[in-house]
């Protein structure tokens, strides 16, 4: 694998208290397996990486205004949100968890659907900073990493998912994406992604 350190960007999708922390709205479904998986090691290794090669980190966090005005609850998932009333932006709920915290250069996108891609300037942002290759990792796998990489694809990014850097509420859907994503993009461990860089 080679990566242009220069036209590479690196997306940490969601890796805020809600989804991922211990004591987050979502960590009955995700906690077991990001534990299991040792998932926030391994991204942090990732992130270590980008910023010492100089390589543009965006993170991305879903995030909802005071009283969810702006949730559209057409996916079951984000129905959730709204009963727990879960994700409210300006809350800690949706700040990235203190084991990643962003530094200055990171980008901040905050997305109200379920791809890093939709409904924010992601693409212009990577556009006007000459990448045209996203690595992407987070939670979750078959969510949010499987449809901004989707996304991305579509939108004419080469797509490199890090596998150990992902998981799902179940190793079944983690394993059904990466089976799949192959035919979509690249499929790379965060030690073939730090290596390459």
């Amino acid at each position: 694998m080679e990566l242009n350190k220069s036209a590479t960007a690196f997306l940490a999708c969601h890796f805020e208290n809600d989804v991922v922390g211990a004591e987050g709205a979502f960590a009955p479904f995700f906690r077991a397996e990001i534990e299991r998986r040792g998932v926030l090691d391994v991204a942090r290794r990732l992130i270590d990486g980008a910023h010492e090669k100089g390589v543009q980190v965006a993170y991305t966090r879903v995030a909802f205004k005071e009283g969810h005005s702006d949730l559209v609850t057409n996916i079951p998932l984000l129905g959730v949100v709204g009963q727990q009333g879960s994700l409210l932006d300006g809350t800690s709920a949706t700040e990235i968890i203190d084991e990643l915290k962003p530094t200055g250069g990171d980008w901040i996108i905050t997305n109200p659907k379920v791809s890093a891609f939709a409904a924010t300037d992601l693409h212009e942002k990577l556009q006007a900073a000459g990448v045209d290759t996203v690595v992407i990792f987070g939670v979750a796998t078959n969510i949010s990493v499987e449809s901004t990489g989707r996304s991305a694809g579509d939108l004419g990014y080469r797509v490199v998912v890090v596998e150990d850097a992902c998981s799902a509420a179940a190793d079944e859907a983690h394993q059904a994406t990466i089976g799949s994503f192959g035919l979509l993009g690249e499929v790379a461990t965060a030690d073939d992604v730090l290596a390459a860089l």
